[in-house]
């Protein structure tokens, strides 16, 4: 994504930017969309799946305020676009991923990066990782009924939880949470779109 592009919607963060200039979305994407990834929309990845506009990729990473060092939790993996973006921002991600050809084909892809300080594993997202918690920050790039009480467990104190909720599949606000002295304080930041967040503290398949 060209940076001017970026700073005229608003991202002002220094390593946002740096990041999504680095990370080639082109490999994230399907061959035969190559051509487009650089436009700023989301694109099919299949398996019912997409990866994120550009702009959105580069919101949710600023909204985070995630600092060098950070242990950040990611569920939904995808394509990987988001949790290289966060890695070369250098953080430590540790992310989820429920579709096994995902799983698969995005694991393959970050390993041929060379991409650094990336953990991925197959299991319920809305579950997390507890052997793995606490974490700094969690980001869901997936939009479910509910915020999972699993990942509010998960999130140390001082941290940000960044998801899409919404009584409806694929129509949520994005809400960010923090974590101050046990209590958690939310933030209503929008109307957004994003794909079924599947899980025990989700959707379930027969509800998609």
């Amino acid at each position: 994504m060209v940076r001017e592009q970026l700073e005229a919607r608003g991202i002002s963060h220094p390593g946002v930017l740096a990041a999504m200039a680095a990370v080639p979305r082109h490999l994230f994407v399907q061959e035969a969309l190559r051509a487009q990834a650089y436009e700023d929309t989301p694109l099919p990845i299949g398996y019912g799946q997409t990866i994120s506009q550009p702009y959105i990729v580069a919101l949710m990473s600023e909204l985070l305020e995630v600092e060098r060092g950070m242990r950040v939790l990611e569920i939904g993996t995808g394509s990987g676009y988001q949790a290289a973006v966060l890695a070369t921002m250098g953080c430590t991600v540790f992310t989820v991923e429920r579709l096994r050809e995902l799983y698969l084909n995005t694991g393959a892809l970050l390993r041929q990066l060379g991409l650094r300080g990336i953990h991925m594993q197959r299991r319920d997202g809305t579950l997390g990782v507890p052997e793995a918690a606490p974490f700094e920050r969690i980001i869901v790039t997936a939009g479910g009924p509910e915020i999972p009480r699993p990942l509010l467990e998960q999130l140390d104190e001082g941290g940000i939880l960044l998801i899409p909720v919404g009584t409806r599949p694929r129509t949520q606000r994005l809400m960010r949470l923090r974590k101050e002295q046990g209590r958690i304080c939310s933030e209503d930041l929008g109307s957004v779109i994003f794909v079924d967040l599947v899980g025990d503290h989700g959707w379930q398949p027969s509800s998609r």
